[in-house]
């Protein structure tokens, strides 16, 4: 018999076919993202792959031992300490990569940030410098020494906290965070379809 197709039952099955396609598309399009990111990746591709994997999935970790208990870090904790030494992403190709995700309509929005890490325990790390820190540094001073760094990141919604860096350096001794900051600001324009406002 055969089934009418201005039938409830008929467009529910047509409507769930239609989401069936919209979600394989995403599922595609995130497959070819995933690969594409992946070729971005020089040395230690893999193990850098499963450690930004481990990243993203896990909630809160406190050392790279945390991140190497995670179920998609298939390797021996070691591998995640050699990954970040060994690994050298190509960061213009990912910046590259990213930029072409961002929406050709509307107004881009982009956030610039300077972030400190206090390391205040660590006389012998390489080019510490005097970073300013909102939380209070040792003994709640609001200068503490450690390493600044400078990110630049796609603000995609006008509300929640969601946010795409682009590029996220350190800033170095010789440098200082708005010059830093405006260096990466032309490197990522370059690759934008339109204009952005910065904040």
């Amino acid at each position: 018999m055969p089934v009418r197709t201005d039938t409830p039952i008929a467009e529910n099955e047509k409507s769930t076919t239609n989401s069936h396609i919209t979600a394989m598309d995403v599922f595609t399009q995130l497959m070819e993202f995933r690969q594409a990111a992946y070729d971005c990746l020089c040395r230690a591709k893999d193990a850098t792959f499963e450690m930004t994997d481990a990243i993203l999935l896990t909630r809160n970790a406190y050392s790279l031992a945390d991140l190497s208990l995670s179920p998609v870090f298939r390797r021996k904790w070691s591998s995640i300490y050699e990954t970040t030494q060994d690994t050298r992403p190509q960061r213009n190709k990912l910046m590259k990569l990213y930029n072409q995700k961002i929406p050709k309509q509307g107004r881009i929005i982009l956030g610039g940030d300077h972030t400190a890490w206090s390391r205040p325990d660590a006389p012998t790390l390489k080019e510490r410098t005097y970073e300013h820190y909102a939380q209070g540094g040792k003994g709640g001073h609001p200068v503490t020494p450690g390493y600044g760094y400078s990110t630049i990141a796609w603000i995609p919604e006008t509300e929640g906290s969601w946010a795409l860096p682009l590029r996220h350096e350190r800033i170095t001794s010789w440098e200082n965070p708005i010059d830093k900051a405006v260096w990466q600001l032309k490197q990522v324009c370059q690759e934008l379809p339109s204009r952005p406002i910065t904040l």
